[in-house]
């Protein structure tokens, strides 16, 4: 089988704002030529690198706001967010749990700190992912995953050196909880310094590593040190992946779905028209309605 090798090592790039309440680094799509194509079907990655927020009565994030023809992954380091919209769903992402919200044909929704955690303030670190949905899909009902840590399945490494979390797809036999709609690969690697893992993925997935916390080795050669983001060239399925630290890794890898991607702001849908008629739905109101 042969060596999946590391076509970049991606720095974190100036963060911004979303709202008040979430302080980013943009990956997918950014200036170093990660555009919504190269990830596929991995469009947006934003990352909170971890930052501390002070205790505050008005509950920091961002209002509400439109998603259509894809999902929003959010997966919860450290920090809590709750979440509404306009279907009468919602919850609170706590540390280690994930929320995947299948947006699809459209819904409105807003996310703040937790009430209580704003109060105590604290270090916030979280990633949200959007994952495109096929033509096919796009006009699926509006609904969540919410996935807890302690419901999430893991894979134990041998000799005590770590655990594989398998959000989505499989790992060595161990099944995700998500589901998904095409293909997808999501773990959280938690490796003790000196704990190496191995992973293997057909060659056409679009893989990439974010170094959450600690710095890591890929293929015994190059280095990620944290809050990095590693593109893995498509030629080869397999790699291995080494904690020079203590390291948390998300690792994604994904069956690009090659369709048409026309997105603007929180649409994504395959045609300029649809896009059109998209904001068209929105502003008929037929999102329905969310109190901000």
């Amino acid at each position: 089988m042969k060596q999946r090798i590391v076509e970049r090592v991606v720095s974190p790039m100036e963060p911004h704002f979303v709202g008040d309440g979430f302080r980013v680094h943009n990956f997918i799509p950014s200036v170093y030529g990660l555009n919504m194509d190269r990830m596929d079907p991995f469009i947006l990655m934003d990352y909170n690198s971890k930052f501390y927020f002070p205790p505050t009565d008005k509950p920091r994030g961002v209002g509400v706001h439109p998603h259509k023809g894809f999902e929003t992954v959010t997966i919860a380091y450290k920090g809590r967010v709750a979440h509404h919209d306009s279907s009468g769903g919602g919850g609170v992402i706590g540390q280690g749990d994930i929320q995947w919200m299948t947006a699809a044909s459209g819904v409105l929704h807003k996310e703040y700190h937790e009430e209580e955690w704003s109060k105590q303030g604290g270090d916030f670190q979280m990633v949200q992912l959007w994952v495109n949905l096929p033509k096919k899909d796009k006009k699926s009902a509006s609904k969540y995953q919410a996935i807890k840590n302690e419901d999430v399945k893991r894979f134990r490494l041998k000799d005590n050196q770590g655990e594989i979390e398998v959000i989505a797809g499989e790992y060595k036999g161990v099944a995700g909880t998500a589901f998904t709609f095409t293909p997808i690969h999501m773990f959280n690697a938690k490796l003790r310094k000196g704990g190496k893992v191995d992973f293997d993925f057909p060659a056409d997935y679009n893989t990439a590593l974010l170094v959450i916390e600690g710095d890591i080795t890929v293929n015994g050669k190059e280095k990620a040190p944290t809050n990095h983001f590693v593109l893995m060239a498509n030629e080869g399925e397999s790699f291995e992946i080494e904690a020079t630290k203590d390291a948390l890794v998300l690792v994604l890898s994904g069956q690009p779905i090659n369709e048409p991607i026309a997105a603007q702001g929180p649409f994504v849908m395959n045609t300029k028209e649809e896009l059109q008629q998209a904001f068209r739905d929105f502003n008929a109101g037929k999102f329905g309605y969310l109190e901000d």
